[in-house]
C-alpha cells in the first residue's frame, strides 16, 4: 500500500520529487494523469505515488478541479501522507492548488510551504526567493512564455492566489533552532494562518523544519519542490538516507544513439544545446514551430520533412545524438500572440508544438527501431508528457538523477524499460547535456542486460 502521495503540476516536477524518494529506497512511480493512476493495477505494490495534474498553465478553476480529482484518487488508495509538489521558481497557481488539497483533507490540516531546494541553489530568505544568488524576478522565469512569475515575496504571491490566510516563519527562527522554529510555527497558526511559508537555506534547515512540524503533531500538507517531503519521510522513518543508483556496467554505444526532444525555449537550454553541438557526432535538426502550430496537412508535412532529414543523417554516418528542437534556432515566438492570431484557446500553440515533437520522436523510433535508441532526453515537462504519451507509456519509474532536477527514469508500457531523462529548462550548467548523454548510454547498458 502506498504511504506517500504527491500531486504535481507537471511531469518534470513529479520526477524531481520522486527521485529523492527513489534514491532513499522507495518504489516510486509517476503517473501522467489521474486516469492513468486510477486504472493501474499495481499501485498497491508501490511505496510512493506521484500524479501529475498537468495544471501549471491552467486557469484557476480548471487547476482546482484537476488537483481535487487527484487528491480524491490518492485518498481512495489509502495514502497516509500527502504533499503538493511546487516548481522551484514558483510558476503556476500554487495557492489555488493548495486550497484544492486542503479542502479535501482533514479539518485543521496545515500547509507548510518550504520552497527551498538547496541542491539546486534555490533558497528562501525573509520570504524572498533566491535562485543561484539572483532574485527570482530577475531570472528568465519572469519572461516565461506561459507562466511568468512577477512577485518575489512568496507570502504575497500565495496571498494573491489562495483564499486562506498566509503566515511566514523567517530565517531568524530557523537559525535559532528547533524550539524557536516550533514557537514561530505555533504563532503563525495562532494568528490564523492555514498556509505557512518557511525560510530555509540548507538541507539541515529543511530537516529541522520537518522535525519541528512532527513534534507539533500537526496534520501536515507538505508544499515544496521535494526536499521537505523527503525529509518528512526520513524523520517518519519511512525512507533511508539517499544514495546513488549508478549502473556498474560499462556503457556500450555500438549502433545506438540518444534522441533529444528540446521543448524548452530558455536561454539556459539554448546555451546547453550549443555546447552539445560543438561535437560533430551530435546532429541538430531544427523544426519549424509555426508548421506544428498550424496543424493539419502543414504539420504532417513538417513531420515528414523532419523524418527525411533524420534518415539522411544515417545514410552518411552514425550520430551519437539526434537533437530535435523548435525554439533554439530563431527568434522566440510569443505563443500567446500565436494563439490569438488563430483564434486558439490559450496554450493551444504550445500544446501543438509539444504534441508534434512527441509524434516525431515516436515515428523516429518506429522507423529506425527501438533497439537503436540508447535513451531519450526531454527538456520541458509538457514535452516529456507528449513524448511518453506518443510512445504509449503507462507510467514511469523513477531511478536516480544526474544532478538534482535532471531525473533518470524508465518507461513502463510499450517500450518497457527504455531510459528517459527529463530536465527543467532552467537547470544545469552549460555542459550538463554531455553528462546526460553519457548517463543514458550507461542506463541503456544496464536495462538491456
Amino acid at each position: 500500500m502506498p504511504y506517500i502521495g504527491v500531486i504535481v503540476d507537471d511531469l518534470t516536477g513529479a520526477t524531481t520529487t520522486g527521485v529523492l524518494l527513489a534514491r532513499s529506497g522507495t518504489k516510486t512511480t509517476v503517473f501522467f494523469n489521474v486516469e492513468a493512476a486510477k486504472t493501474n493495477i499495481n499501485s498497491s505494490s508501490l511505496d510512493a505515488i506521484l500524479i501529475s495534474s498537468n495544471s501549471r498553465a491552467l486557469p484557476p478553476d480548471e487547476a482546482y478541479e484537476k488537483v481535487s480529482d487527484a487528491i480524491k484518487t490518492l485518498q481512495s488508495m489509502n495514502v497516509s501522507f500527502f504533499s503538493k509538489r511546487i516548481d522551484t521558481t514558483m510558476r503556476g497557481g500554487i495557492g489555488v492548488e493548495i486550497d484544492a488539497m486542503l479542502d479535501y483533507m482533514n479539518e485543521g490540516t496545515v500547509a507548510v510551504v518550504v520552497p527551498a531546494m538547496p541542491q539546486s541553489k534555490r533558497i528562501l530568505v525573509g520570504g524572498y526567493s533566491i535562485i543561484d544568488s539572483v532574485a527570482l524576478v530577475d531570472t528568465p522565469v519572469a519572461q516565461d512564455v506561459r507562466t511568468p512569475v512577477l512577485e518575489n515575496y512568496i507570502p504575497k504571491l500565495l496571498d494573491g492566489q489562495s483564499r486562506r490566510k498566509i503566515g511566514c516563519v523567517t530565517l531568524e527562527s530557523i537559525l535559532s533552532g528547533k524550539i524557536e522554529t516550533k514557537k514561530a510555527l505555533k504563532t503563525a497558526r495562532h494568528n490564523g494562518a492555514d498556509i505557512i511559508v518557511v525560510d530555509a537555506v540548507t538541507l539541515d534547515h529543511i530537516e529541522l523544519i520537518a522535525k519541528a512540524c512532527l513534534e507539533l503533531k500537526w496534520n501536515i500538507l507538505a508544499v515544496d519542490p521535494g526536499p521537505f517531503t523527503s525529509k518528512l519521510a526520513f524523520c517518519r522513518k519511512l525512507i533511508h538516507e539517499e544514495k546513488d543508483n549508478i549502473p556498474i556496467e560499462t556503457a556500450d554505444e555500438t549502433g545506438k544513439f540518444v534522441l533529444i526532444a528540446a521543448g524548452s525555449a530558455t536561454p539556459v537550454t539554448k546555451k546547453q544545446m550549443e555546447v552539445l553541438c560543438q561535437d560533430n557526432r551530435n546532429k541538430r535538426i531544427s523544426i519549424n514551430p509555426i508548421s506544428l502550430i498550424d496543424g493539419g496537412d502543414v504539420a504532417l508535412a513538417e513531420i515528414d520533412i523532419t523524418l527525411n532529414h533524420v534518415r539522411s543523417v544515417f545514410e552518411n554516418e552514425n550520430p551519437r545524438v539526434i537533437l530535435l528542437e523548435t525554439a533554439l534556432h530563431d527568434e522566440l515566438l510569443n505563443l500567446d500572440i500565436e494563439d490569438k492570431k488563430r483564434g486558439y484557446a490559450s496554450g493551444m500553440s504550445a500544446n501543438r508544438i509539444n504534441s508534434g515533437l512527441g509524434n516525431i520522436v515516436a515515428k523516429i523510433i518506429e522507423d529506425l527501431g527501438h533497439d537503436k535508441i540508447a535513451g531519450i532526453y526531454t527538456t520541458g515537462g509538457d514535452t516529456m508528457v507528449n513524448v511518453c504519451y506518443q510512445l504509449e507509456a503507462e507510467c514511469i519509474e523513477v531511478l536516480d538523477y544526474v544532478i538534482p532536477q535532471t531525473d533518470i527514469c524508465r518507461m513502463l508500457g510499450k517500450y518497457q524499460g527504455m531510459p528517459i531523462i527529463g530536465k527543467g529548462g532552467l537547470t544545469g550548467n552549460e555542459s550538463i547535456v554531455l553528462d546526460i548523454v553519457d548517463r543514458l548510454f550507461k542506463e541503456s547498458s544496464r536495462i538491456t542486460k
